[in-house]
């Protein structure tokens, strides 16, 4: 029995929950999970894993091997690493979550500009806009709207998203100036449905005075694409993300609408597992990221709510 793959297996297996699961993120069948996991108990001499047809859960004794094997392996992997970055080397596989707005528009250039530099980097960046478990789903790094809790996490803080209320010439042409908040509260909205409540109320600030808007809108989705095409297209006006509408803007596709206000903004962080050992493919992006995230127009790092 290869002890260090067995617990590796072992490991992979405890933080998904799953055997099939594990063998998933590990390359190979799940036989040879399962048959990894039955050497390593056999080797033991104590059952490591309740499974029932839902999930598979460490027993105390599984627990116990856990907390003390998963930050050794990650020590070992590092170490490796780390050796292959003294020698010039910054490779291996890297996996970021990222909500889908900022992660298209913005981290994807970032992360071809570090592969440029680190061809031996594996990237597979995962977009949408769910919060995830970065070590159930096996991220090595995430950025997070909002400031992470209830998981092991280090955070580092990039700073504050900015949200502006925008619209196409083409809609104000039709539709006339929108200059107080009574013509906003008059025309359709597309939005996101964490901005706008269900009750059609969108929270505007301006001077650290919090006003509480209702609008008519007219359509919510999750899809920044989609958000954007009904603006260019002149559909509706909305809030959105400054960072998602910079070029937009600099070329008159889009025009802000009552610059005195802006929406509420989300605070921006990017985090990694505290129970992983930080391997150097991991240190290298952060600090190449975080730099050009923070100098992005729109993230603004000193800004306060209601500013």
């Amino acid at each position: 029995m290869d002890l260090a793959i067995a617990l590796r297996a072992f490991v992979r297996t405890v933080e998904r929950g799953s055997v099939t699961a594990a063998a998933r993120d590990l390359a190979v069948s799940q036989p040879a999970v399962t048959k990894h996991l039955r050497n390593l108990e056999r080797h033991v001499g104590a059952r490591l894993l309740e499974r029932s047809t839902r999930i598979v859960r460490p027993t105390p004794q599984g627990q116990a091997l856990y907390e003390a094997s998963s930050p050794a392996l990650a020590s070992i992997d590092s170490a490796l690493e780390g050796v292959r970055r003294d020698m010039g080397a910054i490779e291996g596989p890297l996996r970021i979550h990222a909500p889908a707005c900022l992660g298209a528009k913005r981290l994807h250039p970032i992360v071809m500009a570090f592969q440029a530099e680190h061809p031996a980097v594996n990237i597979e960046l995962v977009l949408d806009n769910r919060n995830v478990d970065l070590v159930y789903e096996n991220f090595d790094l995430a950025v997070k709207y909002g400031r992470p809790e209830g998981q092991e996490l280090v955070i580092r803080r990039l700073g504050l998203v900015r949200r502006i209320l925008v619209a196409s010439p083409e809609f104000l042409a039709r539709v006339g100036p929108v200059d107080s908040l009574e013509r906003l509260c008059a025309i359709d909205i597309v939005t996101t449905p964490a901005v706008v409540s269900p009750r059609d109320m969108l929270v505007l600030h301006r001077a650290g005075e919090a006003i509480e808007v209702p609008v008519r809108a007219v359509l919510r989705t999750n899809a920044a694409e989609v958000i954007a095409q009904t603006l260019l297209g002149g559909y509706a006006a909305g809030p959105v993300q400054l960072l998602f509408v910079t070029e937009d803007l600099a070329a008159g596709r889009l025009v802000r609408i009552l610059p005195d206000y802006e929406v509420k903004p989300s605070e921006a962080f990017l985090a990694y597992p505290s129970v992983r050992y930080m391997r150097p493919v991991v240190r290298a992006f952060t600090d190449f990221a975080v730099p050009a995230l923070r100098a992005i127009e729109g993230m603004d790092e000193t800004r306060r709510e209601g500013a």
